[in-house]
């Protein structure tokens, strides 16, 4: 295999085929998992259609299922769950152009078939837009792109902070800060532009609910800043390597050692 094949990632396809299959099987499900009940948050299942749209619930659903999902899988495939955290750690070289793509295509089919199960699962006359995203009123697209852009720059940055290599203490609760994040991102955006933070979650439910307005904005945006994010991150905040612990000699050793050195000239100093 040729230079370029191992830059590239061809090498994980052969050398690595049992890894690479694992990673994609838990990036499919994660996606599956996020839309079936990120998106079911959404769905008005209550008699009640005309109640005001919970943002609370909302937030707190997609948070869970993302804080779940991450822990369960992170250390499958990283726990990407998103093509927007996925394009930043391809641009900082943390991952291969071709595992980024699989990474993409299955993060889009779990999503689509998460929102599919969604809408098998929910009354036709209750289904809506199965959480489909899109534009609060009033918002213009760029004032669109200009939120999801910002949305994936906050969610890139803090997966790049809580899962630097320097910062191993930060490991344990990388499930839940990423959780909380996307939390945040929803409590700001979701009268937006629906906050989709993740262009799979957006793609799933478009594709089901047959719904593509502005739907270049939930590419784009999240995918931009999640770049912008990683780029910064990297660059100016990553953690200095961490120093080993020094190891100390005992006072009577360093002495032996100078007079070994000395030759012998401490004694007749004394």
């Amino acid at each position: 295999m040729g230079e370029l094949g191992t830059k590239l990632g061809l090498d994980e396809l052969t050398g690595g085929a049992a890894t690479i299959s694992r990673a994609l099987l838990a990036e499919f499900i994660g996606n599956l998992l996020l839309n079936l009940f990120g998106c079911g948050a959404c769905v008005k299942i209550s008699l009640e259609s005309n109640s005001e749209t919970d943002i609370l619930l909302i937030a707190l659903a997609f948070g869970l299922a993302v804080f779940a999902a991450v822990s369960a899988i992170g250390h499958i495939s990283g726990g990407h769950l998103n093509p927007a955290v996925t394009a930043g750690m391809l641009c900082t070289g943390r991952i291969k152009l071709i595992r980024a793509v699989l990474y993409v295509i299955v993060q889009c089919a779990g999503a689509a078939a998460g929102s599919g199960l969604l809408k098998a699962l929910t009354p036709d006359r209750m289904a809506g837009s199965l959480g489909c995203t899109g534009l609060g009123v009033d918002v213009t697209e760029l004032q669109g792109f200009g939120i999801e852009f910002f949305l994936g720059f906050l969610l890139v940055f803090i997966v790049c902070g809580v899962c630097d290599a320097n910062k191993p203490d930060s490991k344990a609760t990388a499930p839940l800060a990423i959780g909380l994040t996307v939390t945040l991102g929803h409590l700001l955006a979701v009268d937006y532009t629906g906050s989709a933070m993740n262009p799979a979650r957006s793609f799933g439910s478009a594709l089901v609910a047959s719904n593509w307005s502005h739907h270049w904005i939930y590419w784009a945006g999240p995918i931009a800043g999640g770049i912008a994010g990683a780029l910064l991150y990297v660059h100016g905040f990553t953690a200095p390597p961490q120093e080993p612990p020094t190891r100390y000699r005992s006072v009577a050793g360093d002495e032996k050692e100078l007079k070994r050195l000395d030759g012998g000239k401490l004694d007749d100093m004394a």
